[in-house]
């Protein structure tokens, strides 16, 4: 394709079309995977039709009535899209873009689509993942040919780096007879030592090109992305047949540009290695790859085997980002991994290092090469850096430190009884724990405004109070059961200012200790559910997966004693005659995660657990639960009821129903980088109850409804698809402050959608 700089083209396009007749739940969960938000609908011929957005999504479910995600895609897609011919000039398809338009399709004569263009800043992308800032570091696992030969050894290194915990694992291909001269002859009298040391090498130990796609083959059903070093456009070409996800690039093969234009061809993405470069080679390459519409990232690289460490210049890392207006990476060839590690603190989002099983085999490779064990170990530390990253944004709160302000921070209380229509006066105002209202810096604020509600001795002041403008419960109308989470202190004055379905008693281990009589009597007409406490005194977390005889005794004996409390709150309701109990069932752990294969046995004990308690009282609920949990003012870590096919996998075997919590699931499906709506699929047919909060990243959870990443028009859909009568709650964090005017404010902007 002529002059197309200043776009990248891509034209492997399967992860982005969907044919016209499939259905828009088909669609959604393609969105999802792709991380591109777009899709082409094409018809059976591939002629393009419609092309369809997350915002065409949401217009066609507000537009429809039923909602139903059966109906064939093209429906709610765009027919009046902008697009280009296949054969158009770079500054043409640059036209093409807008505020809008992001990606522009490429159609031939026939209206076939042949291609899709991205702007030049557009992600860098290896199938459906997405690399660059603010994405996980992509770790590569470098056999190269370590394999020694050995198809045998080659699946066992693909394994082994899968288990330590690899994104990819890169392989080289050569065709030795046109990539040397005299046909890569071992016995060429001109030939000195060090080329006839690597051809001798090279022709024992590489593998036949159906070997390497075995091998391919092998390491994407472990969910670990192949990809290759193509050394001469032979290799180009047969891997391409193939279908590899990415090239790379040796550092040999920097200047080697008519091998660099055979891979851009392709339309793969590449990853190029630097080494044994100067900077105005790394130019020129860059220009080359841009004049070609390529899509590429960059390593910085020493290539000396072992390099010394007075050679790396990890400084130089940033400056390559810029050279190359690309995402950038590290290449390793020094001993140990300490160095790639702080390559990720200078802004590496790629780190590639080689990998071997045994470093006394032959080949220099072996000897710079890291260990399963040691592998694991940086792919570990490089986690623990990247996570620490953040980002130079203005600095605010994490969700661990708004919880711990609450509990450890003063707030403004009011000295005396105030009515509605004083003004506050400075001697009214003091300071007191915890930080559950306004804090402290506001009081220059607070006094001398005119208060709209009463607020009695030692009750606190809110932001509401500054600007006069308190949410308050009014008349909802929801298509399934709704309800408001209380507790013994606050029910009576929730259900005497609004009209719930249900409330939801959210006890702590101090409720259990006291009697639902001095708060239930004479309440207004409800139903009910409950939420078990999480925490217990002395530091007791409720877990029943876990193998410690004693923390799993007296866990079973508080889910008693919580379910006698569920039965006894009965008494002052008018049914179910089987409230459901919400429980977090446990699994956590506070170090590190524990790893997929000894989880089957904790969801075991889980089951094992709860037939030793008669839960006939109440019908008890799994929560899913948010990778990250907040406990005890930090952070543990959670491995059951956070996937979606073991959770699903649980309640389906033990017929136990789950609470679905938006937050917790949607950090999860975000940690796990997979699609939240094919979780939603997967969870919501087992859902008796819901929790609808938003959430954002891996452990922002509890947020209002709006200031997160869920998208509620498509989950509202899916939910009436397959929970149309699970009741909710809003389970805003500290929702329940100012008389509950976080639920309030949940509850006006939900409506509608559930």
């Amino acid at each position: 394709m002529p002059g197309v700089s200043g776009v990248k083209v891509e034209r492997r396009i399967a992860h982005l079309v969907v044919f016209s007749e499939d259905t828009v739940a088909d669609a959604l969960a393609k969105l999802g995977r792709n991380q591109r938000r777009v899709l082409f609908c094409v018809d059976e011929a591939g002629v393009l039709e419609g092309v369809l957005t997350d915002g065409d999504v949401r217009r066609w479910l507000l537009e429809v009535d039923p909602i139903d995600l059966q109906r064939p895609v093209l429906e709610a897609a765009n027919s009046d899209f902008t697009w280009v011919p296949a054969d158009a000039a770079g500054d043409e398809i640059a036209a093409a873009f807008s505020g809008r338009v992001q990606q522009v399709p490429l159609l031939d004569e026939r209206g076939r689509l042949v291609a899709v263009a991205d702007r030049d800043d557009a992600p860098f992308r290896v199938g459906d993942r997405t690399i660059g800032p603010d994405h996980p570091v992509w770790v590569i696992a470098e056999i190269g040919i370590n394999h020694n030969g050995s198809i045998d050894l080659g699946r066992e290194l693909v394994e082994a780096a899968a288990s330590a915990g690899a994104d990819a694992v890169k392989f080289q291909m050569r065709d030795l007879a046109t990539l040397y001269r005299d046909g890569g002859r071992l016995d060429a009298p001109d030939e000195d030592l060090g080329s006839q040391y690597v051809l001798d090498l090279l022709a024992r130990f590489e593998l036949d090109p159906d070997d390497l796609c075995s091998l391919f083959d092998h390491a994407a059903s472990l969910g670990v992305t192949p990809f290759c070093t193509a050394w001469d456009v032979a290799s180009v070409q047969r891997l391409d047949d193939y279908g590899i996800p990415a090239f790379k690039v040796a550092s040999a093969d920097l200047t080697n540009h008519e091998l660099l234009g055979a891979m851009a061809a392709a339309g793969r993405p590449m990853v190029v290695s630097t080494g044994m470069s100067s900077e105005s080679e790394i130019v020129d390459c860059v220009a080359a790859l841009r004049a070609a519409g390529a899509s590429f990232a960059l390593l910085h690289c020493n290539s000396t085997y072992p390099a010394p460490y007075r050679d790396l210049n990890l400084s130089y890392i940033q400056r390559l980002g810029e050279l190359g207006g690309c995402p950038v990476g590290y290449s390793g060839h020094e001993r140990g991994h300490h160095v790639a590690v702080a390559a990720v603190a200078v802004g590496a989002r790629i780190i590639e290092k080689h990998f071997t099983l045994d470093r006394n085999l032959e080949g220099n490779d072996h000897k710079v090469s890291l260990l399963p064990d040691e592998f694991a170990r940086m792919v570990a530390e490089i986690r623990d850096v990247d996570a620490s990253l953040g980002s130079d944004a203005e600095r605010s709160l994490t969700q661990g430190e708004l919880m711990n302000r609450v509990t450890l921070a003063k707030s403004l209380v009011a000295v005396r009884d105030l009515r509605s229509g004083e003004v506050v006066g400075a001697d009214d105002v003091t300071v007191k724990g915890p930080g559950r209202g306004l804090q402290p810096d506001r009081r220059d604020d607070l006094v001398g405004t005119l208060l709209r509600r009463d607020v009695s001795a030692g009750d606190f002041f809110f932001a509401s109070d500054l600007s006069g403008e308190a949410a308050a419960p009014r008349s909802y109308r929801f298509r399934r059961p709704w309800g408001v989470p209380v507790r013994y202190h606050d029910v009576r004055s929730i259900l005497e200012a609004s009209s719930p379905d249900f409330v939801e008693f959210h006890l702590s281990y101090k409720d259990l200790d006291l009697d639902p009589a001095q708060f239930l009597v004479d309440l207004p007409a409800c139903r009910y559910a409950v939420h078990s406490p999480d925490l217990f005194a002395g530091d007791h977390i409720l877990n029943l997966a876990t193998d410690d005889p004693a923390h799993r005794r007296r866990s079973l004996d508080e889910l008693r004693r919580t379910i006698e409390v569920a039965a006894r709150i009965g008494e002052f309701f008018t049914g179910p005659e089987r409230p459901v109990l919400v429980t977090s069932m446990g699994g956590f752990t506070s170090e590190r995660p524990v790893p997929m294969d000894e989880r089957p046995a904790m969801y075991e004990r889980v089951a094992a657990a709860l037939e030793q308690v008669d839960t006939s009282p109440v019908e008890i609920l799994a929560q899913t639960l948010p990778p990250f949990p907040w406990y005890l003012g930090g952070q543990l870590y959670c491995n059951l009821f956070v996937d979606a096919e073991d959770t699903a996998a649980f309640s389906e075997s033990t017929g136990v129903p789950l609470c679905l919590d938006v937050s917790h699931t949607k950090l999860a499906a975000n940690h796990r980088g997979t699609s939240f709506s094919e979780w939603i699929d997967l969870l919501a047919p087992r859902a008796r109850h819901l929790h609808v909060v938003d959430a954002a990243g891996v452990d922002g959870e509890g947020l209002q409804i709006g200031d997160g990443e869920v998208d509620f028009a498509v989950l509202g859909a899916q939910l009436d698809r397959w929970c149309p009568e699970a009741g909710f709650i809003p389970e805003i964090w500290q929702g329940h402050r100012n008389g509950g005017e976080g639920f309030w404010i949940a509850l006006d902007r939900l409506e509608g959608w559930l």
